[in-house]
């Protein structure tokens, strides 16, 4: 069932220790088919060099695993969260990147220094608020696609426009058309990451870069107007 899925999730996931992007097993990626509401996810805990395309688990939109016979990830339901809530989406990638996940812990956005920022958020990349004690109780994975969802929509985030956010005290969790095109984000969101960690070394006293040249690069690759690139 969905084999062409599963083979795309696991070059996806394959992708992440390619990218040093994972350490050990801290990571996971997934994609979902829209038209049977059907995602594949890499199965918890298993260390990258064991899978097989055959180990991605097949889950549903409510949590429910259809098809594998190992456990899927521990952070599926922050998956399902994400699908249900982003319908345009069809990837989502977590990790424990160094650099971004420094930044989580710091519990600060991440500013748009810079063009490569630009070219790719929308804004800074959000680090959203740390879970309560009574959210991590009664779900803690599902609470945390619930608190991406809940403050992109109160912070008024496009999330079309910022494809990452910061979950305090854990890590990044990024987002695409596909699996491939989430790690993707999650491999830029790294180098951003470091980019500003070590802007801010530089010069403490640096500023967000101006809002017309953060609209230039981002306008120049996004949306109608968008002339990078091929046709």
């Amino acid at each position: 069932m969905l084999e062409e899925l599963k083979q795309r999730v696991y070059e996806a996931n394959m992708l992440l220790p390619r990218y040093g992007l994972v350490t050990f097993t801290w990571g996971n990626a997934s994609e979902i088919d829209r038209e049977s509401g059907i995602f594949a996810i890499k199965p918890s805990g298993v260390d990258y060099e064991k899978l097989r395309p055959e180990d991605m688990v097949l889950v549903d939109l409510e949590g429910k695993v259809v098809e594998g016979e190992l456990n899927p990830s521990s952070d599926t339901a922050t998956h399902v969260e994400l699908f249900k809530s982003f319908p345009d989406i069809g990837g989502v990638v977590h990790t424990h990147s160094s650099y971004a996940t420094s930044w989580a812990q710091s519990g600060r956005d991440i500013p748009c220094y810079g063009t490569t920022h630009a070219d790719y958020y929308y804004g800074p990349v959000p680090c959203l608020r740390v879970l309560t004690k009574e959210e991590l109780d009664e779900g803690y994975e599902k609470n945390t696609g619930v608190l991406i969802v809940k403050e992109f929509e109160r912070q008024s985030i496009d999330h079309t426009a910022v494809t990452a956010c910061l979950c305090k005290n854990h890590g990044p969790f990024c987002w695409g058309k596909s699996a491939t095109d989430a790690v993707h984000g999650a491999v830029v969101l790294e180098e951003v990451a470091k980019m500003a960690y070590r802007t801010e070394l530089i010069n403490s006293k640096v500023e967000p870069a101006p809002q017309y040249l953060q609209d230039k690069h981002y306008f120049r690759k996004h949306g109608k107007d968008a002339y990078y690139g091929q046709k």
